[in-house]
């Protein structure tokens, strides 16, 4: 394992962030606490609990849309720090100095998505601070929470590094973000639970697979969730999987990295 090539890449891309702090860190974080302040005050106001059984039990809907909104946060950052990474040196031609060092294509990939599973965690930990002098906020499995945590940075880190690869433009690289990932984040129960839905719409929800992420991370908070947390725990394992063979086989066969 070539680690000195790892901390190379590792290193410019964590160097980048604190280049740009204002954009990297501060903006997610401030666009989330407007989101507290506009979900949680005025429509929470409306909403006392969420997931309450026969009237009794429940979360407040302002510490019920936390795990919502950290995963809204995660899902874009990782997406978008791991896809510009790899994709600004295809753009700027130093992808072949790349390529043609000794350097595995593991080594690679651990480095880029390393360094962008890196920063949307400490954007994560930012917001979930942030968010304890909103609500009070309390973790009933911190166990599964940073399980579900890690596993959320890393795989979409992957699943952007593959966006990255795969756009041609920039204009690409905002399209799969923009137009399926931000989508299903808000239809997938970020800021409500599905038993809130016709039961027509219960069930369409169910293939929705942002659904199961927030689910599962929302149980480890407060053992509320839609589906259950092995479920939910399986369905991101797999992804994670799919995303690793997908970027395996663009190295090998060279997809849009050799052109």
């Amino acid at each position: 394992m070539n680690w000195q090539a790892i901390s190379v890449i590792y290193k410019s891309e964590m160097l980048r962030t604190w280049n740009t702090l204002l954009q990297s860190i501060a903006s997610p974080v401030i666009s989330t606490c407007l989101y507290f302040v506009v979900f949680g005050s005025a429509i929470g106001s409306r909403i006392e609990t969420v997931g309450a059984v026969n009237g009794e039990g429940g979360v407040s809907y302002g510490a019920f849309i936390v795990p919502g909104l950290m995963m809204l946060s995660l899902l874009t950052q990782s997406i978008s720090n791991a896809s510009f990474g790899i994709y600004f040196p295809k753009f700027t031609g130093t992808i072949y100095e790349l390529l043609s060092a000794p350097i595995s294509f593991f080594e690679v990939v651990l480095g880029y998505v390393g360094a962008a599973a890196t920063k949307s965690f400490i954007i994560g930990v930012i917001i979930l601070i942030t968010a304890g002098f909103f609500v009070d906020l309390k973790i009933a499995h911190p166990f599964w929470m940073m399980g579900f945590f890690i596993l959320t940075c890393v795989t979409f880190s992957l699943f952007g590094f593959i966006i990255g690869i795969w756009a041609d433009s920039f204009e690409k690289l905002q399209l799969i973000p923009l137009l399926v990932i931000t989508p299903l984040v808000f239809l997938g129960g970020s800021f409500y639970t599905i038993d809130m839905l016709p039961t027509l719409w219960q069930k369409i929800s169910l293939f929705n697979p942002v659904l199961y992420l927030i689910s599962g991370f929302r149980w480890s908070f407060f053992e509320v969730s839609d589906v259950g947390h092995e479920l939910s725990l399986a369905i991101v394992i797999l992804f994670l999987t799919l995303c690793m063979g997908i970027v395996w086989w663009m190295f090998k066969t060279g997809y849009k990295l050799r052109q």
